[in-house]
């Protein structure tokens, strides 16, 4: 991305946004809710263009394609939806095997292999058959990942992946994505506001605040960028930071002005 704006309804929510993503690496997308995590996927995937600037991915600008070629790109990527985004009126089976059917002629013996092969790289093989209403929220979100990886995307993409999960059911997602990225050798994103847990498996990490990527770096280096950050603006939109550079929100909201961590 370079120097991407976009507006909707007159608020600013990119000005003059710069963001590289290395192929092969885990690549964490931080920053508060509401701060255009979720709008930088919509960029990538071309649900929306920019107002400014240029978007790309394997080296085409996503705004001038064309619809076939838009398609043509979107089958190189997958996407873990926030809360997952099952189809409830279908099994589990059928939910991950509904891109493959949609995009594909293969004939149902060999989807049937395909989808098991991927439930069980998320442990999940014995689930096929039961509903979205019968599968806890962890369990949810791995099938959706099975789902997002069944067309062995290049690139991954997570919005918001632990959202809603307790805290054995993080640590099942965040090694799944560690792993993933490891065995397909592909390219991940993830977009959340928990900076703690993708400190655990980023390898560069972007920190953004209005519309801009205020640091970036690995995740030690952002620790130390989250610092001054944070005691500039934890009075404000920022306050967030305070969980990733370990600081007393409380302090830091006295502070201010001076560094709090």
């Amino acid at each position: 991305m370079r120097d991407v704006h976009y507006a909707i309804g007159g608020r600013q929510i990119f000005a003059g946004l710069d963001l590289i993503v290395r192929r092969g690496r885990i690549t964490a997308i931080m920053g508060p809710s509401g701060g255009g995590k979720t709008t930088l996927l919509k960029l990538i995937t071309g649900q929306i263009t920019p107002d400014r600037g240029s978007v790309q991915v394997f080296g085409q600008d996503v705004a001038t394609l064309g619809r076939r070629d838009l398609y043509a790109l979107r089958q190189r990527l997958g996407l873990l939806f926030q809360n997952g985004a099952l189809l409830t009126d279908m099994d589990v089976f059928d939910n991950v095997a509904f891109p493959v059917r949609e995009h594909s002629d293969l004939p149902e013996t060999l989807i049937r292999k395909l989808v098991l092969t991927k439930l069980q790289a998320v442990g999940l093989r014995g689930a096929a058959h039961l509903a979205p209403a019968e599968l806890s929220g962890g369990m949810a979100r791995r099938v959706a990942l099975a789902r997002a990886i069944v067309m062995d995307p290049e690139v991954l993409m997570y919005d918001e992946p632990f959202v809603g999960l307790d805290p054995i059911s993080l640590g099942v997602i965040l090694r799944l994505i560690k792993q993933m990225n490891s065995a397909l050798g592909i390219t991940s994103i993830v977009v959340s506001h928990d900076v703690q847990e993708l400190a655990t498996i980023a390898d560069e990490s972007y920190l953004l605040l209005d519309g801009r990527v205020a640091a970036a770096g690995t995740p030690e280096q952002l620790r130390t960028s989250a610092a001054t950050i944070c005691s500039r603006a934890c009075g404000g939109s920022a306050r967030w930071l305070c969980s990733c550079c370990s600081c007393s929100p409380r302090a830091c909201r006295r502070s201010h002005a001076r560094t709090c961590c």
